[in-house]
């Protein structure tokens, strides 16, 4: 019986895909949703592994002459100086490999999903939000504070978008220990999210928001068809989510927020952590090539031997021994 993965193991072997290709091949596989598949499609079909291919070669031409100046020095067919030649296209190349880099978490969004987390005081309509939102009993909606301790998740599909929405245990502090676990979990989503929708119960009057920082806070207003409490001054939406008022505005929202973060002409870009992590590699050590002109020609060249590599563990071209039952395993038997 063929194990996971052997298919692509051997075409990887072979020199028939590299390792960005076989991921955009299991990641469509996976895919679940459109804009899941269309990234997928765009790295299977070997998109950007061309991108990076190009800038190894940029490097490893750099490399080349420098190695020309150093050891032809004297020599006439030398073509000219390496700061003329390699370095004004280095300094190019840092741009593009930032600029690049930029968009990873973009990538990793619509890979992994695009994280909402539901958070707010206990009653405030969290669970009935969520429920909403699934269009299918998700949580446990009672009128005892404190009724949902765990986090709670739910895949939608939001424009073609993976969205991850997460229903939290109220906010407030509790001597009861299962409570207090819930309230900590909370916080720790809420930590790791890309959209917070804070939810206040506009009968009871506005709340002191919780602190939370570093992640995009959109105020909700909640049960509109039984508060008095006009919306556009308090918050940033009012909801019913009982008569669906005002759910069709939130989602419409969650979307804009969404697309504003993954926004990209192109979807040449990474999509997973590891190919971040070696992107951020690759693009310490041209800024260190760079960094000192008086430096000499050979620890410079190091530094692009080593941003070089850095590429090379992206595609698999050197130094991935380790990644392969990594990524293999993410087969079904066989593919």
């Amino acid at each position: 019986m063929a194990a996971e993965g052997e298919f692509s193991r051997r075409a990887f072997e072979n020199g028939k895909l590299d390792l960005v290709e076989i991921e955009g091949l299991a990641d469509l596989i996976a895919a679940e949703t459109e804009m899941q598949r269309r990234l997928a499609v765009e790295h299977s079909q070997g998109k950007l592994s061309a991108l990076y291919d190009s800038w190894a070669e940029r490097l490893t031409r750099a490399r080349a002459l420098i190695e020309a100046e150093l050891d032809f020095a004297d020599e006439d067919d030398v073509p000219g100086s390496v700061s003329a030649l390699v370095w004004d296209d280095i300094a190019q190349l840092h741009a593009e490999v930032e600029n690049h880099l930029a968009h990873a978490q973009a990538g990793e969004i619509i890979r992994d999903g695009f994280k909402v987390v539901i958070a707010g005081a206990p009653n405030a309509g969290k669970s009935t939000l969520m429920n909403a939102l699934a269009q299918r009993e998700v949580a446990i909606v009672t009128n005892i504070a404190g009724t949902t301790r765990d986090v709670l998740h739910v895949d939608l599909d939001i424009n073609g978008f993976l969205v991850k929405l997460y229903d939290t245990a109220g906010l407030r502090d509790t001597d009861e220990l299962v409570e207090r676990e819930g309230v900590r979990r909370a916080e720790r989503i809420i930590s790791e999210a890309n959209l917070v929708l804070y939810l206040e119960d506009m009968t009871q009057g506005r709340n002191e928001l919780s602190p939370i920082t570093n992640t995009e806070v959109l105020r909700v207003g909640t049960k509109a068809d039984i508060s008095a409490a006009t919306g556009p001054v308090a918050y940033d939406l009012t909801i019913s989510a009982v008569t669906d008022e005002g759910l069709f505005a939130l989602r419409a929202a969650i979307a804009e927020r969404l697309e504003r973060q993954v926004s990209s002409h192109s979807l040449a870009i990474p999509s997973r952590r590891r190919q971040r992590e070696s992107l951020t590699d690759c693009l310490e050590a041209i800024g260190a090539a760079l960094a000192d002109p008086s430096a000499g020609l050979d620890i410079r060249a190091e530094n692009l031997r080593i941003a070089g590599n850095a590429l090379g563990r992206i595609t698999g071209r050197v130094d991935v021994d380790n990644l392969l039952d990594i990524i293999f395993s993410e087969f079904c038997i066989g593919k």
